[in-house]
């Protein structure tokens, strides 16, 4: 199955609350942090919700 490595490339501290949660969902903490999480259609609705604060790459 692909994968997705998903960076923080920005902080969530002035955005919404909803896309906060979301930015935590997709286990990022910090700025610069990567995960890998698999390529599915949640992952990537949760992607596009906070796609101005992430960058995404496929691993």
């Amino acid at each position: 199955m692909a994968k997705l490595k998903i960076t923080l490339v920005k902080s969530p501290i002035s955005s919404l609350k909803d896309q906060q949660d979301t930015v935590k969902a997709l286990g990022l903490h910090k700025v610069y942090q990567t995960v890998e999480k698999p390529d599915n259609a949640c992952i990537r609705g949760q992607i596009f919700k906070v796609k101005h604060l992430v960058k995404v790459e496929e691993a």
